[in-house]
């Protein structure tokens, strides 16, 4: 029989007070104000029985510090008669979760003496596991004791749009000292996850895993475990997302690469220059800490030279550094389910479990025709679900950050008896050759778009470069009241150029697509193109609303490559 396992890292005390916060982002933090001492945690999950398809907008927020901008004339809006049908036609009949849980400023333990000052649901990294039933209701409130304003996203859910959690977009920023009210119908079973939509915050400790249990579950396996990577620099020598973020921007240096200010693209990382390499001024109160920015990395043979901005100190598998790894246990034997989410800011992960075999079920949440593969690369805000048959022993589950430099790995182990724990230094053989990406998935007929023509291609040009940090779509940096128009019951074709020299995790709202135009493509919401190359994506428009589609790499989105799909009236 199937059973579940905690996948958390022991809990610590709180801070007194939160830290002094960063500058805004791109994304206007309205209403901050001051900082509110978190006193109250996450609370425990219930479920009953009971219906719900969710309410009006306005009776969702409470404290919120500002609206979001009027929704454009012809355009659907987010808590329109669209939305609330939608919803309704969902019928979600199922049970009722209730979920309390709080943005708050706390220390976190990494493991091996290392404890940091960060921002984190409740006091554990990641954050509380929440689980729900396919055909059921979510309710969660989230009361926000940060010193900025917050939000919370719900990665990969088709749910209804004023729930989407993108301030100024969907929803108000939720206040310091304010509480928002979630609630929405869940469809599909799978693996989720949830972080904030405001600024950097995600690249901070605001994550946790979301598991969509399918009451009709057609895999047979003993245990389970959830596996959640992350890349790790905040409260590290005095370093924050905002502070990276503001060195980046800086670009590096004039002359070389594409030039500050020019959205034309193919900057990359040639131009580097040491002299642009010192840190951005503190925001008064907070140190900026050392610079972050990735020099020298060895390249990718699947994502190219340039494989991420940033140089984390930590890469951590369930909030634990590989010097003092998370471990599992289970019997020689069992057949394992693995959910893996890549809550990363700007690293892939090369992954792999030191002696098996990986069967890949599922990614990003819907089923593909099972495939076999020694490792698997998954990009920022990817999802994939892999069975194995456990061996005898103790073995390495291996994160390589990819391309990021030889010692740049994460590790949890498996237990299923005696030996010696393999160390951070382990390197499974698995890993040497090429890994699976999701171009090689085919989706499972169950969940297999069906062929059609499309109704209406979209084309979009990624662009900018690290010279001026100036990503973007088109060469135009994000706005609230961009829109590209898509009407429901079409098919619309996505089709991306890349003119960049690097890669790009494309992430859409609200919807699922079949990667690579084909009715056979694997279902995804997030997914790599690579530098100088396209990608064709095909969904149906069948979920109203304004619904974000941006690069997964916290740095980039921020900085610009942001759009809006909107429903036309």
């Amino acid at each position: 029989m199937r059973s579940k396992h905690s996948t958390q890292s022991p809990s610590s005390a709180r801070v007194p007070a939160p830290p002094s916060a960063p500058a805004p982002a791109r994304r206007a933090l309205l209403g901050a104000s001051v900082a509110v001492a978190g006193t109250a945690l996450l609370g425990a999950c219930s479920s009953g029985s009971g219906t719900g398809s969710g309410m009006d907008h306005a009776s969702m927020g409470h404290g919120s510090a500002a609206a979001p901008p009027r929704t454009p004339g012809g355009y659907v809006d987010p808590a329109g008669p669209e939305v609330r049908a939608a919803e309704a036609a969902r019928k979600a009949t199922g049970p009722v979760t209730t979920v309390r849980l709080t943005a708050t400023a706390t220390p976190l333990d990494l493991g091996a003496g290392l404890t940091v000052r960060s921002w984190a649901y409740g006091d554990r990294l990641p954050g509380q596991e929440v689980r729900v039933t396919a055909g059921g209701t979510l309710a969660l409130t989230l009361a926000n004791h940060l010193p900025q304003a917050t939000s919370l996203h719900w990665h990969g859910l088709a749910l209804r749009n004023d729930m989407d959690g993108v301030p100024g977009l969907t929803q108000r920023d939720i206040a310091p000292g304010a509480a928002f009210d979630y609630r929405f119908a869940v469809p599909h079973p799978g693996t989720y996850w949830f972080h904030p939509h405001s600024g950097v915050q995600q690249d901070r400790g605001l994550y946790a895993p979301l598991i969509v249990e399918d009451p009709k579950e057609p895999l047979a396996y003993d245990k389970e475990w959830v596996v959640v990577l992350d890349d790790w620099l905040d409260g590290v020598d005095g370093s924050t997302p905002d502070a990276v973020l503001a060195e980046l921007r800086k670009g590096m240096g004039t002359g070389t690469g594409t030039g500050r200010g020019t959205s034309t693209g193919g900057g990359g990382h040639a131009g580097h220059d040491m002299g642009a390499m010192s840190a951005p001024p503190a925001t008064p109160g907070a140190p900026a800490g050392p610079s972050r920015m990735l020099m020298g990395g060895e390249g990718s043979p699947v994502l190219g030279k340039d494989t991420g901005d940033v140089a984390h100190p930590h890469y951590l598998v369930n909030g634990r550094v590989p010097q003092d790894p998370p471990s599992f246990a289970a019997r020689p034997g069992d057949r394992i389910r693995l959910r893996i989410v890549n809550a990363g800011g700007d690293t892939a992960f090369r992954i792999a479990l030191g002696g098996h075999e990986l069967t890949v079920t599922h990614t990003d949440g819907f089923p593909v025709e099972h495939t076999k593969t020694g490792s698997l690369l998954i990009g920022m805000g990817e999802r994939y679900d892999v069975l194995v048959t456990a061996g005898d022993g103790v073995f390495p589950l291996t994160a390589l950050a990819e391309g990021k430099g030889a010692a740049a790995s994460a590790l949890a182990l498996l237990r299923t008896g005696t030996g010696a724990a393999p160390t951070a230094a382990t390197r499974p053989a698995e890993l040497a050759g090429p890994p699976l990406t999701a171009d090689r998935l085919r989706a499972a007929e169950p969940a297999a778009l069906a062929a059609r023509e499309p109704d209406r291609t979209l084309r979009i040009k990624l662009t900018g470069g690290m010279a001026a940090y100036d990503w973007a779509f088109d060469g135009r940096p994000y706005a609230p009241d961009q829109r590209h128009p898509v009407t429901a019951g079409d098919r619309v074709r996505l089709e991306f150029e890349n003119s960049t020299t690097m890669w790009h995790p494309l992430h859409l709202h609200g919807h699922t697509f079949a990667l690579g135009g084909r009715p056979g493509g694997a279902r995804k919401d997030t997914a790599a193109i690579l530098p100088g190359g396209t990608l064709t994506a095909d969904f149906d428009a069948d979920n109203p609303g304004l619904w974000m589609l941006h690069c997964h790499n916290v740095y980039h989105s921020e900085a610009g490559m942001m759009t809006v799909l909107g429903y036309q009236r």
